[in-house]
């Protein structure tokens, strides 16, 4: 049971939320009523009920989006919240009987082993220079399939052991079967070793956390007993293209209002995202457990997006879940293009639609029922948006072609019959005013603090920057709109996408995978211009921001994905951010880190050497980690089959699969080692 702080009363916390949710009805009831005036005036028409329904959904979102900015405005004029995990008073006076130990867990699946070591020694090497690396110990979690991403994995954990002297304190393990994924792989890692420590860091693959983070993690920890998960927000950081450094600007500049906002009504009880995270072992082990939905992907089977169910698990348990605002040197690494950064989403909206049945399911909150309501609406809300716009443009063309009566009855005078400008008027000047005040808000609160906006560039960039910011979200909101629409209809017609890894590397997108991702946008946008100008030509006007968006999606993607652009930006000092304009420590031993790898690698490459069971001491390396276990007669003629086809067909023509098994077993991989120097490979 948790230990709730004596100054965070039920009354504060009451106080708060219902100022937020006042905030939010009251917004959009208003912005409703703007709206509904229109309709009423001739009685509404079934096309206007559903325009009604699909704007109240709507409008409630982004009003959540606009009092949650708005509200942490407000808290960082006044200089920040006494009632944040930061600011709060420790519920534990008493030192600990026992030492604190902590493990950072980095589960991976088939990712570049490169990047994720040269991340892995900057954390490492950042935690043993604030002279408390004793409490914490490395362990890679690995759930990869490819057997040379497998033996380099190896390889590069072996290295650090050496390279720092860790041998005991930083571990590797691959699993045999990925069951359950990203989620299975912590659940193996909490019942086979959560005994040994009290807490668990979990980061992502692309996770880089300052050592000082993670100390002051731990003693919030410790200050705090009745605290089962503090989430650290985690910064984009060590962008290269144009897309990438874009939206790494906009997160670290409007991110702060949105953070405070987000702590000033969510208080203990608030969410977790799945990485750079603090969690206490013990309630997460025995609260934490997740089912296997019934039913087949992507409603049921295991859980995708585990970490906003496992948050709900533990406040259900009576746990405190908090968001550290004041943390700073916690970052993540985003998608360099608008293409990966929708197949990231992709995967998202699959967990995240998931949780209708959590919605429904016993044993949640009210509370808990909004996070999943939330979550599922930042997907749904793009079909919703989609479906608006059609029933707008149907609506106006209706209007269009009835025969307006000016005079009724007795009436001198004519009455002028309403028109479909009115609600778009409406639906545009409400909407985007609530959209686009917060970067104003982000904005005034860079001006009137000088040391900040310095990181910016100052504030003629910064200011320049938003501007550019919010020309460039403007142009690819139509286009992810869309993507998510497809999204959300793939997953409601049962098409689920798996779970594959993510690509991280900056590169430049050619004409023909622009054509590929984006033709059938230039496409829609094209016909459904012409079909509004021809027809419609009063909501062609309105209809222009989103038709660009669609036109130019193309030239916009290509642009966005160089990083030559993006570099030539950052030398006119648009879209910077504090830590280019003053690299983090931490960020420097990635880069150092990444530059000795990447060079060593070329060395290897230019000399002919090969990381496989070819080299004796990979080789051997991975015969002593493999677990010697008996095989089946059957099994073991199946492994001979493949040897015979490998040596008479070539490894091309095995599959990953088949290559992963020859090298888990100790005997075939003595074999293949053996054949790959008698060929003189």
């Amino acid at each position: 049971m948790s230990l709730s702080h004596p100054v965070l009363s039920v009354g504060v916390i009451t106080a708060r939320r219902g100022l937020f949710l006042v905030l939010v009805i009251l917004t959009a009831m208003l912005a409703l009523g703007m709206i509904a005036s229109a309709f009423l005036q001739n009685g509404i028409t079934p096309t206007e009920l559903i325009l009604l329904i699909l704007y109240t959904l709507l409008i409630l979102w982004v009003s959540t989006s606009f009092w949650t900015a708005t509200l942490g405005f407000w808290v960082l004029l006044k200089g920040g919240d006494n009632y944040s995990i930061g600011r709060m008073p420790p519920t534990r006076t008493e030192a600990a009987s026992t030492p604190s130990r902590t493990a950072l867990v980095m589960p991976i699946y088939n990712e570049d082993p490169t990047r994720v070591t040269a991340g892995l020694r900057a954390i490492w090497q950042s935690v043993q220079e604030t002279g408390r690396g004793d409490e914490f110990e490395l362990l890679i979690l690995s759930d990869t399939r490819d057997p040379d991403c497998w033996m380099q994995e190896e390889a590069n954990w072996y290295r650090m052991c050496v390279d720092f002297n860790a041998h005991g304190r930083i571990f590797y393990r691959n699993r045999e079967k990925n069951v359950a994924r990203k989620s299975g792989n912590l659940e193996d890692f909490c019942h086979r070793w959560g005994a040994r420590y009290r807490y668990m860091v979990v980061l992502d693959t692309d996770s880089i956390m300052a050592g000082e983070t993670l100390v002051k993690m731990v003693d919030m920890m410790e200050a705090h007993p009745g605290v089962a998960l503090i989430q650290s927000p985690p910064l984009p950081a060590n962008h290269k293209s144009l897309f990438s450094r874009i939206l790494q600007f906009a997160s670290n500049f409007y991110g702060d209002i949105f953070i405070w906002g987000i702590n000033y009504w969510q208080l203990s009880s608030s969410g977790y995202w799945g990485h750079n995270a603090i969690i206490r072992l013990d309630p997460f082990v025995r609260h934490c457990g997740l089912p296997k939905l019934p039913g087949s992907e992507p409603f049921g089977g295991e859980i995708f997006s585990h970490d906003t169910v496992e948050a709900a698990l533990l406040r259900e348990a009576g746990w405190e879940v908090w968001i550290a605002p004041e943390l700073k040197g916690s970052y993540e690494e985003l998608p360099p293009t608008l293409i990966d950064y929708a197949k990231r989403d992709r995967r998202w909206c699959q967990g995240n639609l998931q949780h209708l049945r959590m919605v429904f399911a016993k044993g949640f909150s009210g509370l808990s029922r909004l996070y999943f309501l939330m979550g599922i609406m930042s997907y749904v809300s793009s079909p919703l948006w989609l479906m608006f716009l059609i029933f707008t443009g149907f609506e106006a063309y209706v209007m269009s072609q009835t025969m307006p009566v000016y005079f009724f009855g007795d009436n001198l005078f004519p009455v002028w019959p309403e028109s479909y400008a009115v609600e778009m008027t409406t639906v545009l000047f409400v909407t985007l005013a609530m959209l686009f005040l917060p970067k104003l808000w982000s904005l005034i609160l860079g001006l009137i603090n000088w040391r900040k906006i310095k990181g910016y560039g100052g504030g003629l960039r910064a200011t320049l920057s938003v501007l550019l910011e919010s020309i460039f979200s403007m142009l690819t909101a139509p286009v992810l709109m869309i993507y998510q629409s497809k999204f959300v209809l793939a997953i409601l017609m049962r098409r689920s996408v798996g779970w594959p890894p993510q690509n991280r590397d900056d590169h430049r997108l050619s004409l023909w995978e622009a054509i590929q991702a984006h033709g059938e946008h230039t496409v829609l946008g094209l016909i459904a211009g012409w079909v509004s100008y021809q027809y419609v030509p009063g909501f062609f006007l309105w209809l222009v921001p989103v038709l660009a968006g669609l036109v130019l999606s193309i030239p916009v993607s290509m642009l966005s994905s160089s990083a030559a652009v993006g570099a030539s930006a950052r030398r006119l000092g648009l879209f910077l951010t504090p830590e280019e304009y003053q690299e983090p420590r931490v960020i420097q031993l990635l880069k150092e880190n990444l530059a000795v790898m990447e060079s060593a690698e070329k060395a290897r490459e230019g000399k002919g050497e090969v990381r496989n069971v070819a080299d004796p001491g990979v080789c051997a390396l991975h015969l002593a980690l493999l677990p010697n276990r008996p095989v089946k007669k059957r099994h073991r003629h199946q492994l001979r089959a493949l040897v015979y086809q490998l040596v008479e067909e070539g490894p091309e023509k095995l599959s990953p699969a088949d290559k992963r098994s020859l090298i888990s077993d100790p005997e075939t991989l003595v074999k293949l080692h053996t054949l790959s120097w008698s060929d003189g490979e």
